[in-house]
């Protein structure tokens, strides 16, 4: 694949002397999704703010199709589409105006087909005329994503873009998100919802502490990090498990009448028929077993930590859910 965005040893110190990114490395691939990942203050938005040209870096370089980001900065930043997690937006602009307005401002010659068919997508059209203070706040965020597409970018960072938004304008998002891939529009996202980076993106960036602690295609990384278990209920309870199991590592439930059996995908095959053939020469049998794997939001609690996930949260109820910061 095509690389069109390139990170190279990018750091960031603040004058306080916090260092928000340390040598970041990563490249993307042209027209792929990216879901990076990461608690809160992991340096995600600080990362976004250097690469779209808001943040200066101490350290290191950015590059948008060969653009250097700062050397070469208006060719860079025209390349580059952001929608932001605030809601700012002119609250006196109409629609149409607002987004028009977005396109020329990179040096866009008017198009009036194209923006229709922005607004269109985002089901604005019919608010065309509407001034933005009128709106409700996720016709707000759908205007956001129409200004960011003004200029036709070919990379679209979506900085948690549906956290907070109702359920059509996620669907509807997403849709955005997946005609806009087939088009050959890189995305980069962050996002509150770990559901959502495991249904949409190719692949997954994992940042804590201003470090890039994993990239991998997403289905790589299921298969290698992700766990299966296997859980038989047992036809009589135990009181223990037995000495001749214990290299299997099994987990025997509180009543005893469940046994767990966590496993690596890879070698599923030959290590369950050896259970079973173990557990029969044990005198033990079951009666029903079903499998289950682990999510990539087990994984994320994995690699940094169960307390920041879910500080993440705002409290330990919020499955599903990263912090974008």
């Amino acid at each position: 694949m095509q690389t069109i965005l390139s990170v190279e040893n990018l750091s960031k110190v603040y004058a306080s002397g916090f260092r928000a990114l340390s040598r970041i490395n990563l490249d993307i691939e042209r027209g792929e999704i990216f879901a990076l990942l990461g608690p809160n203050g992991a340096g995600k938005t600080t990362l976004i703010s250097i690469i779209c040209g808001i943040v200066n870096a101490s350290d290191g370089h950015v590059r948008v199709a060969g653009h250097d980001i700062v050397t070469d900065y208006r060719a860079a930043r025209s390349l580059i589409g952001l929608v932001p997690q605030e809601l700012t937006t002119d609250a006196f602009e109409t629609v149409w105006g607002t987004v028009s307005f977005s396109r020329g401002l990179f040096g866009k010659p008017p198009n009036p087909a194209y923006v229709e068919r922005v607004l269109r997508d985002l089901s604005l059209w019919e608010k065309r005329n509407n001034k933005i203070l009128t709106l409700s706040g996720g016709m707000k965020r759908r205007v956001l994503i129409a200004k960011a597409l003004a200029h036709e970018p070919q990379v679209l960072f979506l900085d948690e873009p549906t956290a907070g938004v109702d359920v059509e304008l996620r669907r509807d998002m997403w849709e955005l998100v997946r005609g806009l891939k087939a088009s050959g529009v890189t995305i980069i996202l962050t996002t509150h919802y770990i559901d959502e980076a495991e249904e949409m993106a190719d692949r997954i960036g994992v940042i804590n502490a201003g470090e890039i602690m994993l990239v991998e295609r997403k289905d790589a990384l299921m298969r290698k990090l992700g766990r299966k278990q296997l859980t038989l209920q047992l036809d009589a309870p135990l009181s223990a498990i037995p000495s001749t199991l214990a290299a299997w590592r099994l987990e025997l439930d509180a009543n005893g009448s469940e046994l767990t059996y966590t496993y690596d995908a890879e070698n599923e095959r030959n290590d369950i028929i050896a259970l079973l053939k173990s557990l029969g020469d044990a005198g033990i049998g079951f009666t029903d077993l079903k499998t289950s794997q682990s999510s990539l939001e087990d994984i994320f609690v994995s690699l940094v930590g169960k307390d920041a996930a879910l500080a993440d949260t705002g409290n330990g109820n919020g499955k599903g859910q990263v912090s974008a910061q």
